[in-house]
């Protein structure tokens, strides 16, 4: 038997404060983001980038570095894992 979660549920799971930070390529942010959010910003399609997410997937942040995806998550008082 199989059950599925809402996305609240799932997001619930590891605690509301719980995110996780993985490696992204910037392909991947200039794939999903319009053109005039990201003008200005010097991005190659092969630079590795560090994503804030909630337990459900949904994207919080970026940044250029590991230490500043976790420094941005701490400041916003969200405990955050990181994702191999």
């Amino acid at each position: 038997m199989t059950s599925t979660l809402s996305t609240e549920d799932f997001a619930a799971l590891g605690g509301p404060n719980l995110v996780y930070v993985r490696q992204i390529k910037a392909a991947e942010i200039l794939a999903d983001t319009p053109v005039e959010e990201i003008r200005g910003f010097d991005l190659k399609p092969e630079q590795i980038l560090y994503a804030v997410h909630r337990a459900d997937g949904a994207r919080l942040a970026v940044m250029s570095d590991r230490d500043s995806a976790i420094a941005a998550a701490l400041a916003h008082e969200l405990a955050p894992v990181s994702v191999h």
